[in-house]
């Protein structure tokens, strides 16, 4: 089932019944990020909190195993899933290895998702753990940084655990999502999902 068909078929929420999103703690406001800040402001993701027909849980799995502020970590060689295999590695920008604790926060991350019952998760791109569209194949400061279609660890123990994942800018999916909890909310055609926008398509000549 693809997630905008998944998305239309969830129930529609109440007050008393709300719609159970995950969200990475950093697109909250939350003061998680690798430098102690919030990865900036996040208006497609805030725009939940107003909701009471929605429950919001966050995590942030790095924080969970490395603290805040902490090194920043990318993937070296393949995926979220790939990590979980035993097939790659989390490196922080020093080399050190970080892949035994991003497992052990992704593995925390499905527990929760689990126990509060969630019916999606809305995470930050990109990142090594939260990722769920793109994520960077190796060192992100490297002078040619490259990107790779695949999820971080998180967005990948997820997945295997039979959630429903999207980003931030699955604008797409965010709209139908608001339509949803808001019976109000007039939707944006216009508005796509990550993989279908711009840069996606050129960058992976889709």
């Amino acid at each position: 089932m693809t997630y905008k068909a998944y998305l239309k078929q969830l129930k529609v929420p109440t007050k008393d019944n709300p719609l159970r999103v995950l969200v990475s703690a950093c697109l909250t406001g939350i003061m998680c990020g690798v430098s102690g800040d919030s990865n900036g402001e996040y208006p497609s993701v805030l725009k939940l909190l107003k909701y009471n027909t929605l429950k919001i849980v966050t995590f942030c799995p790095e924080d969970f195993s490395f603290g805040t502020p902490r090194e920043m970590c990318d993937i070296y060689g393949g995926t979220g899933l790939d990590v979980l295999n035993g097939k790659a590695k989390v490196l922080t920008n020093t080399g050190i290895d970080w892949t035994e604790g991003m497992i052990k926060a992704s593995e925390k991350m499905l527990e929760i998702a689990q126990k509060n019952n969630i019916e999606l998760a809305v995470m930050m791109d990109i990142s090594a753990a939260c990722g769920s569209q793109v994520i960077y194949d190796g060192n992100r400061y490297a002078e040619n940084k490259i990107y790779q279609i695949g999820k971080g660890v998180c967005g990948a123990q997820l997945t295997r655990g039979g959630f429903k994942v999207i980003s931030q800018r699955d604008f797409a999916s965010l709209e139908m999502l608001y339509s949803k909890v808001d019976n109000t909310h007039p939707i944006d055609t216009k508005a796509k999902d990550h993989n279908e926008g711009d840069w996606y398509m050129e960058y992976f000549k889709k």
